[in-house]
């Protein structure tokens, strides 16, 4: 048991923290990863990125050390997983692979079967890695090449 105990202790802690947050109260946190990412760095228009359908979804946010956003996650409740993005500085720490499983967990816990997103094609692997398929054909959404990917009920990758 003792082994097993300073084993858990070993481990180190990730740098960062995802907590479940209410639109109301973390609009502005959210949007500003939003807008960093979706319309300073890709050039998605702001009408795009702010649709509307925030007020009835679910939200995750990341936050460094410091308590610093870095990232965010929402889902829908049709199954849409969207909206995942980290800051430029933070990638590379699998804070938004932590982001996508803790969307995954929360849409599961909210009994949704099979889950959805709209992929940017250049970020494919990344959720193929977490267990999601690609269907269909590419389309453009926002200007960016994008692919349909589920993930089936009962399945995710930890």
């Amino acid at each position: 048991m003792a082994a097993s105990l300073n084993a858990h202790l070993d481990t180190p802690m990730p740098p960062y923290t995802i907590t479940q947050v209410r639109w109301p109260e973390h609009a502005a946190e959210l949007l500003a990863i939003r807008r960093a990412v979706f319309v300073d760095e890709q050039g998605v228009p702001e009408a795009l990125e702010v649709d509307g359908r925030d007020d009835g979804a679910w939200h995750l946010l990341a936050r460094d050390g410091a308590g610093l956003p870095v990232g965010c996650a929402r889902v829908l409740p049709d199954a849409h997983i969207g909206r995942l993005a980290v800051l430029r500085g933070t990638r590379g720490q699998g804070v938004g692979r932590d982001l996508l499983l803790a969307a995954v967990r929360l849409a599961r816990r909210l009994g949704m079967g099979d889950l959805y997103l709209h992929a940017q094609t250049r970020a494919r692997g990344f959720y193929e890695a977490a267990g999601f398929i690609a269907e269909g054909d590419e389309f453009p959404e926002a200007g960016i090449a994008h692919v349909l990917m589920r993930l089936p009920a009962g399945q995710a990758r930890t």
